[in-house]
């Protein structure tokens, strides 16, 4: 079988929703540059070389229907012989993205292959423009159409994670990211955007053009006693909160994989590889324990533990389902020793939906490569009731 690597991971700054750096600007238009700012960093790349772009999006449709993979790869002057395809498994999507393609390379159907994932929560509302659920749903079955925050407030409640927990959880996450953008941690993976600001000038609407290239959701200073003050939006008297929730976020992430033989070929040196990927169900009312069923099932297929892996991004969808996968899974005081989410996860950086798995994969193997680390994973929880991980190994 044939070896895939990953010879490059980027990705774009993460917008607040609505009001955040790309909320003005199309996501097939932030896609397109993160990719040509991809190919930039590896000159070596023809257009033509690129058999496939796959991307996954949680939402495809309106500005990120029509098959945005194709659209991309058109937008970013991939050759008319490149192909493009949009895959959708909700949050693990862009890291499915990468595993498709992998899976893909190994077996030989394809050389090159550009993958990862765009999402745009300011224009697409979560759930789609037109949620529609089977109106004769059984309902002595699981539900799959249930809140998400509906789901965090399950799983705090069900297995006990406190509402303490849960601030003390998400403050954590605020000042790691601030430190690491202070530190200039995420430059070497960001791609700078050409964005759109609107303003109104003389009774006129007026488009200007600004860079964005730095994450914009991190809130910090921030203190615990007003954490608490706050009320959770999804449940009375429940603990999820906009504090230790993660952002709703907009964002494309992308990585290039092709053939270790086609890398030497090109004089290129690898980054890393995806060695194994599993994905889990679990109760969809609890959606948020994903993690816990699929880091397991990853670790058995690989034949390793816990102990193996150096590094861990386990997407932060809310505070409650990361803390009590980390318990579940017995690394939680991982978590306070750093190896779990250095840099902050998605509470004080954003979840941008079907670009998460991507944009987690670039963190991880920017922040592997600075430690020197062998392995990582990243791994999320995944509407419907999934969890999924991918085991990375740096060369």
């Amino acid at each position: 079988m044939r070896e895939a690597v990953i010879v490059e991971s980027v990705r774009s700054p993460g917008g607040r929703y609505k009001r955040g750096g790309l909320a003005a600007t199309r996501a097939d238009e932030f896609g397109i540059q993160v990719v040509k700012g991809l190919m930039a960093r590896v000159p070596q790349v023809k257009p033509e070389d690129i058999d496939d772009l796959i991307v996954g999006c949680a939402f495809p449709e309106h500005e990120t229907g029509m098959n945005l993979g194709k659209i991309i790869a058109l937008g970013a002057d991939l050759a008319e012989s490149t192909s493009g395809m949009t895959i959708n498994r909700f949050c693990s999507s862009g890291l499915q993205a990468i595993a498709d393609a992998t899976a893909k390379i190994r077996a030989g159907w394809s050389d090159v292959i550009i993958a990862g994932g765009c999402e745009t929560m300011s224009h697409i509302p979560m759930g789609g423009a037109a949620q529609r659920p089977i109106p004769g749903y059984p309902w002595d079955k699981p539900y799959p159409y249930v809140s998400m925050g509906i789901t965090a407030e399950n799983v705090a409640t069900n297995y006990n994670v406190s509402r303490e927990d849960l601030d003390k959880f998400g403050l954590e996450s605020n000042r790691r990211a601030y430190e690491a953008i202070q530190a200039g941690k995420f430059k070497d993976e960001i791609i700078p955007i050409t964005a759109y600001k609107y303003k109104v000038k003389n009774g006129k609407r007026i488009r200007e053009t600004v860079t964005f290239d730095m994450d914009d959701g991190v809130r910090w200073p921030a203190k615990l006693e007003d954490m608490a003050k706050l009320k959770s939006p999804f449940k009375a008297g429940g603990s999820c909160t906009a504090a230790n929730s993660s952002q709703m976020t907009d964002g494309a992430a992308f990585s290039l994989l092709m053939t270790a033989e086609k890398a030497q070929q090109l004089g290129l040196k690898p980054l890393a590889k995806l060695t194994y990927y599993a994905v889990a169900g679990c109760k969809p009312e609890e959606m948020g324990i994903g993690p816990s069923v699929a880091i397991p099932k990853v670790l058995k297929l690989a034949g390793l533990t816990t102990d193996d892996i150096d590094l861990f991004e386990i997407n932060e969808a809310f505070a409650s389902q990361a803390i009590y996968s980390c318990r579940k899974i017995g690394i939680e005081d991982r978590y306070w020793k750093g190896d779990i989410n250095p840099n902050g996860g998605a509470i004080a950086l954003g979840h941008p939906l079907g670009c998460t798995g991507a944009k987690l994969t670039a963190q991880l193997l920017h922040e592997m490569k600075r430690r020197g680390a062998k392995r990582g994973i990243v791994s999320m929880c995944i509407g419907g009731g999934m969890g999924a991980a991918g085991i990375y190994e740096m060369l």
